[in-house]
């Protein structure tokens, strides 16, 4: 079960996210479902349009059954298949 100890390790496909603080400000606010994650960026789906972007200088706000996190996206550029391996152990 993904909780706000495990997020950094957990798949983010498929979670609620929005964008609270980005050095972009045409994304401050966007909301939307988490499509597909390379290592440097999320594909999140929004209003029925997907929008690529960059981890790095992005900060998200995951939206998890019990709990809201908010994560700096610096903490997640590791290619996905790789961050969920290492699972714990690294964070």
């Amino acid at each position: 079960m993904i909780t706000s100890q495990n997020i950094t390790a957990h798949e983010w496909i498929g979670l609620k996210v929005r964008i609270t603080k980005s050095t972009d400000p045409t994304l401050r606010g966007l909301q939307g479902v988490v499509r597909d994650e390379t290592m440097n960026t999320f594909t999140i789906e929004a209003n029925g349009k997907f929008r690529q972007v960059q981890k790095q200088e992005t900060v998200f706000l995951a939206e998890l059954p019990t709990e809201n996190v908010e994560v700096d996206g610096s903490h997640l550029r590791f290619r996905p298949e790789d961050r969920v391996k290492k699972g714990m152990r690294k964070w």
